[in-house]
C-alpha cells in the first residue's frame, strides 16, 4: 500500500510541475573544487523529487567528467540536437538517477533552453576559457553558480574570478556552494563575509546556495559509478545535496540568456518530432 501511494504522490507532483525550464550553469574558478560532483549530485537529489532534469556536459570526453564518472554512452551531442540530426532525448543518455546527459562541448551557438522540453532543469557543467570567463553555453544560464572549498586559496581565486565574470558577461548576480566544508560555524561565516564583499566591493549580489559536509564516501560512490544521493542516502553531503535541491525550488526564477533574446535564438527539434520536418523549415 505505501508503494502504491508514494507512486501516486510522485505522479501527483509531476503533473503539478507545469513550470518554466531553469537553466543554471556551474562552475569553478580552480580545479578540484569539485564542480562536477556538486552537479551529479544535485542531479540525482532533483530525479528523485520527480523531477525532469538534462545534464550539459562540457567537459566530456575528459576522465573526471559526468559521463566517465556515471559510466554511460550518450548516443550524440548537443550540436547534433541544434543541427536537428537527432532530439534531445534520441541524443542524451539515461543515468542509473533517472537525468538524461548530453555532451555540450564548444556549443558556441545560441539556442533557446527551453526548446529543450521537456525538461524542467537544465544543469551545465560548465568549462571555463582559458581566459577564464563562462563558455557560451554557460552564458545562457539564467543562474550562474560558483563552486569552491572553504580554504583561503579557494576564496581568494573565487573573489578574482567572480571580477572577472562581472566585467566580461556584465554579471550582476550569482549564488556559491561551499563544497567539502569542515567545520559548519566557519563555513557560515564565510558565506556571510562573500556576500558582504561581492555588494560592497565587487559590485555583485554574491547569495548562499548552501554548504556541502565533507564526506568520505564520496570515494565510495564513485568506485560504484553513483552520485553519494544515490548509493548513501543517509551520509551528510548527501542530506545537504538534498536541502539544496529543495531551496532551489524557491529561488526566484530567471530565463535564461538566450530568451531574454528570442531573436537570436534557434528552436530544437522537440522529442519524437522527425527531423525532416525541421530540416525543411531551416
Amino acid at each position: 500500500m505505501s508503494k502504491i501511494v508514494a507512486d501516486q504522490a510522485d505522479g501527483l507532483r509531476r503533473m503539478l510541475a507545469r513550470t518554466p525550464t531553469r537553466v543554471l550553469a556551474f562552475a569553478g574558478m580552480l580545479r578540484g573544487m569539485g564542480v562536477t560532483s556538486v552537479v551529479m549530485n544535485l542531479a540525482a537529489a532533483l530525479a528523485q523529487q520527480g523531477r525532469q532534469v538534462l545534464l550539459l556536459d562540457e567537459h566530456h570526453p575528459a576522465p573526471e567528467s559526468i559521463i566517465h564518472q556515471w559510466g554511460i554512452e550518450p548516443a550524440g551531442n548537443l550540436a547534433d540536437v541544434l543541427a536537428h540530426r537527432m532530439s534531445c532525448d534520441e541524443a542524451a543518455a539515461s543515468a542509473a538517477c533517472g537525468a538524461s546527459v548530453l555532451p555540450a562541448m564548444d556549443c558556441a551557438q545560441v539556442f533557446d533552453p527551453q526548446s529543450l522540453q521537456p525538461h524542467q532543469v537544465v544543469l551545465i557543467d560548465a568549462r571555463l576559457d582559458t581566459g577564464g570567463n563562462l563558455s557560451p553555453l554557460a552564458r545562457m544560464a539564467g543562474e550562474v553558480v560558483v563552486v569552491l572549498r572553504a580554504d583561503p586559496t579557494a576564496i581568494t581565486a573565487t573573489y578574482a574570478g567572480i571580477k572577472r565574470l562581472h566585467y566580461a558577461h556584465a554579471l550582476k548576480q550569482l549564488r556559491f556552494v561551499l563544497n567539502g566544508i569542515a567545520d559548519e560555524e566557519g563555513a557560515q561565516r564565510i558565506a556571510h563575509n562573500m556576500a558582504q564583499v561581492g555588494s560592497r566591493y565587487l559590485g555583485v549580489s554574491l547569495e548562499s546556495a548552501g554548504c556541502v559536509r565533507r564526506d568520505v564516501r564520496l570515494a565510495g560512490a564513485r568506485r560504484q559509478l553513483q552520485s553519494v544521493v544515490e548509493a548513501f542516502p543517509a551520509s551528510a553531503g548527501a542530506q545537504d545535496m538534498r536541502r539544496i535541491a529543495d531551496e532551489m525550488g524557491q529561488w526566484p526564477w530567471r530565463p535564461a540568456q538566450a530568451q531574454r533574446s528570442p531573436s537570436a535564438a534557434c528552436s530544437v527539434r522537440p522529442a519524437g518530432a522527425p527531423a525532416h520536418r525541421r530540416a525543411a523549415v531551416a
